[in-house]
C-alpha cells in the first residue's frame, strides 16, 4: 500500500503531462464556441447591437457571426502549462471585454457603449467531467 502511495505521490508531482492533454482538450472546445456562439454553460452569446452589424456591414464581413470579423480573437486562444498549472486564455486586448462586458473607452471605435459579456472561456459541465477522467487516468498510470 505504502508503495502504491508514493507512486501515486510521485506522479501527482508533475501534472504537465496531463494537463498538456487537457489544454489541447480546451482549446478545441473553447474555438468550437465561437462556431456555436455559446457560453461554456451552453448560453447564447447576447446578439450584437445594430450599431455592431452597421460596421460589419460596411467591412463587408458575416452579418451572423459574433465575435467572429477577422477570426483572431478564436485564432488567437493558446495555453501555457507549467508542472502543476494550466491557463487557458487570448493575448488580445479586447479579449477581457468580450469575455466580462463593460463599458468602451470614449475613443474606442464603438465610444463610450456598455458591451455585454459573452463568456467564451471557461469549462462546461461535461468537460469538467472529462478533465477529472483525465487526471485519474493519468494518475493511475503511475501504480506499480
Amino acid at each position: 500500500m505504502a508503495k502504491a502511495l508514493n507512486s501515486l505521490l510521485k506522479q501527482g508531482h508533475n501534472l504537465a503531462p496531463v494537463l498538456g492533454d487537457i489544454g489541447e482538450n480546451l482549446l478545441t472546445s473553447t474555438q468550437q464556441r465561437f462556431v456555436q456562439m455559446q457560453a461554456p454553460d451552453g448560453t447564447p452569446w447576447e446578439p450584437l447591437s445594430g450599431t455592431t452589424l452597421e460596421i460589419k456591414a460596411a467591412k463587408g464581413v458575416r452579418l451572423d457571426r459574433i465575435l467572429t470579423d477577422s477570426g483572431t480573437l478564436a485564432d488567437t486562444l493558446h495555453y501555457q502549462i507549467s508542472s502543476d498549472t494550466l491557463s487557458l486564455g487570448s493575448n488580445q486586448e479586447y479579449a477581457a471585454m468580450q469575455q466580462l462586458g463593460g463599458i468602451t473607452a470614449p475613443n474606442s471605435m464603438i465610444p463610450s457603449v456598455e458591451i455585454p459579456a459573452r463568456e467564451f472561456l471557461g469549462i462546461a459541465p461535461f468537460e469538467k467531467d472529462e478533465v477529472e477522467a483525465m487526471v485519474g487516468d493519468y494518475l493511475i498510470r503511475g501504480l506499480p
